[in-house]
């Protein structure tokens, strides 16, 4: 099983979209037996909260819930439970890796890295602009998506 955490400030806004539309994509291809996928915060601000109504909002125009998600903080021993620990900009790798330590293995990664254009997902919560933020996500998450399947040599139906 690949094991993938998306990781933002918050965990309210980009890195519960990121799980949502990765788990979604990862079902439209029937390899949803193959991935755990989840999303947690790098601050304690908004622990215990539910997803931001912009992302639910947006996700929901695409037929995607977030129900049941609240927010929760990365810990020290989320590096040994997954496989990728992706964060949304620059500020959130150096708080994951505050909170991880040492990447030996690799895991730590910035979801626009895996895409053809890398660089920041700026906060929602700041720009109020969630239609950007997803498209930046969706393009995020298809270039990892894309990036596991020929690294771990698994079928796609793409």
């Amino acid at each position: 099983m690949i094991k993938v955490l998306f990781v933002c400030h918050g965990n309210i806004c980009r890195s519960p979209m990121a799980e949502f539309v990765f788990r979604d994509m990862v079902q439209k291809q029937g390899m949803e037996n193959l991935f755990s996928i989840a999303s947690a915060a790098t601050s304690r601000e908004e622990i215990g909260n539910p997803v931001h109504r912009g992302t639910v909002k947006k996700l929901k125009e695409h037929a995607i819930s977030t129900a049941g998600k609240y927010a929760v903080q990365l810990q020290k021993r989320d590096y040994n439970a997954y496989d990728y620990i992706i964060g949304m900009e620059n500020q959130n790798i150096r708080n994951i890796k505050r909170i991880l330590g040492e990447d030996k293995e690799y895991k730590v990664h910035r979801l626009l890295d895996f895409s053809d254009h890398p660089r920041d997902i700026a906060d929602p919560w700041y720009t109020g602009n969630f239609d950007r933020t997803y498209t930046d996500v969706l393009e995020g998450c298809e270039a990892l998506l894309q990036h596991i399947l020929e690294y771990n040599k698994l079928p796609s139906d793409t």
